[in-house]
């Protein structure tokens, strides 16, 4: 169980306060929700998107599935998702496949959907599949800020 290098480094130096949660393996964000007893709404998952030349960090709730088609109409046609391996070349101190929904340490845009910001308390991955770092809606709002914000997910 380790947090990602980069995250750890940047929660520091912006002196963004969290708690380490540790749980059992799992290998997708509704098992991590359900081994740590914790509302699929506000645990937040992230995911790569191509666009352009770049990529975007789409932050969502697990318990929410992505409408890229709004997304698509906001940014334009050339949004696509990413593939496994441009993941791992952009998350190179995370395990596979345990993306943190901190884009901002790893140069990558942000887009944080509406339904996550509101959560009075957030949890994120760390970057493997045994850790959470939970977060107030004031650390989760710092950890975020200067990110673009929309409704682009719906509820599962």
């Amino acid at each position: 169980m380790t947090i990602s290098s980069k995250l750890h480094n940047y929660l520091a130096a912006e002196n963004i306060e969290y708690d380490e949660i540790p749980h059992v393996l799992t290998m997708s964000s509704a098992l991590t929700a359900q081994a740590c007893h914790v509302s699929g709404d506000r645990l937040a998952k992230a995911i790569v998107l191509r666009r352009n030349d770049g990529y975007l960090l789409a932050v969502l709730p697990a318990s929410h599935h992505l409408r890229l088609a709004d997304l698509m109409a906001r940014f334009g046609d050339d949004i696509a998702m990413a593939a496994e391996g441009e993941i791992d070349r952009l998350f190179t101190d995370c395990t596979h496949g345990a993306v943190p929904a901190a884009g901002s340490c790893y140069g990558l845009d942000v887009i944080v959907d509406d339904s996550i910001r509101m959560q009075p308390e957030i949890y994120i991955e760390a970057g493997d599949h045994e850790t959470l770092l939970h977060l107030g809606r004031a650390q989760f709002a710092r950890l975020t800020a200067g990110s673009l914000h929309g409704s682009f997910s719906a509820h599962d």
